[in-house]
């Protein structure tokens, strides 16, 4: 399997999914027009990947801002996860949120409860990350 690698806009995020170290990272904002488009490569490669896992898969979620349509395929995203698990393939979930951003840390909770899969909640000072990334 290849890497899968999409570059940030403005309305889609990064996303880097790496099928050889089994690391995942999808961050930025996640509003796209349409979220079916944008999403489908990625699902699609998901299933690819379920039907192949040989190794421990670890997803890092930093997302500033997702709408409606986006996060019915995240979950979708995660769902897939739960195929792993099925496999007996250790996963887990690390779950990026800004300390200010209460929002944003329930919807992942939402999340994880929604699927059987670990996730570990990382807060971090909005703007030290803005400063980082000057």
């Amino acid at each position: 399997m290849d890497l899968l690698q999409i570059e940030a806009t403005e309305k889609t995020p990064f996303v880097k999914f790496d099928p050889k170290t089994g690391e995942f990272e999808m961050s930025g904002k996640a509003i796209p027009q349409d979220a079916e488009a944008f999403f489908s490569p990625i699902l699609e490669w998901m299933d690819e990947y379920v039907s192949t896992v040989d190794r421990a898969t670890h997803v890092r979620i930093d997302l500033e801002y997702f709408n409606i349509s986006s996060s019915k395929r995240i979950l979708f995203l995660l769902y897939k996860l739960n195929e792993i698990v099925d496999k007996s393939m250790p996963v887990s979930v690390s779950w990026y949120y800004a300390d200010s951003d209460d929002d944003m840390k329930e919807v992942g909770q939402d999340f994880a409860f929604m699927v059987r899969v670990p996730f570990k909640f990382v807060s971090y000072a909005r703007n030290a990350r803005l400063m980082a990334t000057a």
